[in-house]
């Protein structure tokens, strides 16, 4: 499920992206399939990293036999609050339904600053306000799983935090509005969820429509999205800079640790 539009990204050729909070590689994967860039996905679980790995193999191979080895997927495992990259190193940094999940998110977005290039675009997606609040008021379970959601976050709230870094909000919109009464209901079954067939029938639904992409519920999504969206997404340039920062070893195109 794609959450950011990558054509807002300004993608080109041997740029680097970083994919922070990667999970199992969706954003990183179909970036390095749009286009020829160096894609880096980096996550805090070795198990959604190998499982990126292995799930993007299929698609490096095609897209090796297809581009003659142009563009570059890596995974990595590594920290928000401490990347292992130099400073202004990727020129676009996608941060998507992470933030959401970390105490300290503003050393977060300290650190993504930090490893952005002067001029870089940034996009961080996280739940959208009410959608979420209405699943915190059905289900304090939903919130209190670990690894689970620590903040309801405000879209002005989000945004002032990032230009206070210095950066430029230039695009923002909402996405997977479908998917915010799948979330209701399974927030009021929490404690049946597993056996409901009501439950069970929504997810077919979503999977089918993630799938089969149908003319009819795609209209219907961006029909509901500025009122229903899951998700608000938020796109950001990094001013330029006249410093000269330092660099990953030659050898290494993303700096990644061995």
């Amino acid at each position: 499920m794609i959450t950011v539009d990558f054509e807002k990204l300004s993608l080109g050729p041997g740029q680097k992206v970083l994919d922070l909070g990667c999970g199992e590689g969706r954003h990183a994967t179909n970036i390095f399939l749009h286009a020829d860039v160096v894609s880096v996905g980096i996550d805090m679980s070795q198990r959604d990293v190998t499982s990126a790995r292995d799930k993007a193999q299929p698609f490096v191979d095609a897209a090796d036999q297809e581009r003659g080895g142009e563009g570059v997927l890596a995974f990595g495992v590594g920290d928000a609050l401490c990347l292992p990259f130099a400073a202004d190193t990727f020129d676009v940094v996608v941060c998507s339904e992470v933030l959401e999940h970390i105490p300290d998110y503003e050393s977060a977005l300290r650190e993504i600053d930090r490893v952005l290039k002067p001029g870089g675009v940034f996009v961080a997606s996280v739940p959208t306000f009410f959608p979420e609040w209405v699943c915190w008021k059905l289900s304090s379970a939903y919130h209190q799983v670990e690894g689970g959601h620590v903040r309801i976050f405000r879209e002005r709230g989000l945004r002032g935090d990032i230009e206070a870094l210095g950066h430029r909000y230039f695009a923002r919109h909402k996405a997977h509005a479908l998917h915010s009464p799948y979330w209701w209901l399974r927030c009021l079954l929490w404690d049946s969820q597993d056996s409901s067939r009501l439950v069970r029938w929504y997810h077919k639904l979503l999977v089918w429509d993630l799938m089969q992409k149908p003319a009819l519920t795609r209209w219907l999504e961006k029909l509901l999205n500025p009122i229903l969206g899951k998700s608000i997404v938020l796109y950001f340039v990094k001013p330029e800079s006249p410093e000269v920062s330092s660099t990953p070893p030659a050898d290494d195109p993303v700096g990644l640790p061995a």
